[in-house]
């Protein structure tokens, strides 16, 4: 019975370990060129990042954040190390480019750039939360637990909401798609009466039959 106790609580430990295991995304970037990365975040959510550049003489690196409408969330020019934050108003898409300019004068070379985006509760400090608080470390893991619990009961809400819409799509479908065949159906058939009764008159015409 302690073993089925325990079960919920080790993986939500778990969970909350993997979640806390962010790894930074590297890539290098071609003198005047740009790239672009996009990810998902829910609504009234908090994301942060990371970025490091390394240095080459002459040239610098611009980063901008735009969500799917256009609009910029977060922006800066010649970066080299920092953080950005912002927040999301409801559920969309982001995009974060970072783009390479290099004047005609100096000849450009590859840049590495290291980003690191952390989204919810990957974005808070439990620490100092806890020592705000004046909490126990028993008490500041029971907190991270329990956001950690709101967060996949949300993840789980959120997929359940978007599984029903693609349902719907998937059924809205599937009825066009009945009535386009049914309407395709009744075309050919009324095509081939008229063409069965206007062979018969052409033919009784002729005096063929």
């Amino acid at each position: 019975m302690k073993r089925l106790l325990c079960s919920p609580v080790a993986l939500l430990l778990v969970a909350s370990a993997l979640i806390h295991q962010s790894e930074a995304i590297m890539f290098r970037l071609q003198p005047n060129m740009q790239k672009c990365l996009k990810d998902d975040m829910q609504g009234n959510q908090i994301v942060a990042g990371d970025y490091e550049v390394t240095g080459a003489p002459g040239q610098k690196i611009n980063y901008v954040v735009r969500d799917s409408k256009g609009h910029i969330l977060s922006q800066k020019e010649d970066i080299s190390k920092g953080k950005f934050t912002f927040t999301s108003e409801m559920y969309d898409t982001f995009e974060i480019c970072f783009i390479s300019q290099v004047p005609p004068t100096h000849r450009g070379i590859e840049q590495d750039v290291s980003l690191d985006i952390k989204k919810g509760i990957e974005t808070k400090s439990y620490e100092g939360i806890g020592e705000a608080a004046k909490l126990k470390p028993l008490e500041v893991d029971l907190k991270r637990l329990e956001d950690l619990s709101d967060a996949i009961v949300q993840d789980f809400a959120l997929m359940r909401k978007r599984e029903e819409e693609m349902r719907d799509t998937n059924e809205s479908t599937n009825s066009r798609v009945l009535f386009f065949s049914i309407f395709s159906m009744c075309c050919l058939l009324g095509l081939a009466t008229w063409q069965v009764l206007y062979l018969r008159r052409y033919f009784i015409a002729k005096k063929l039959i």
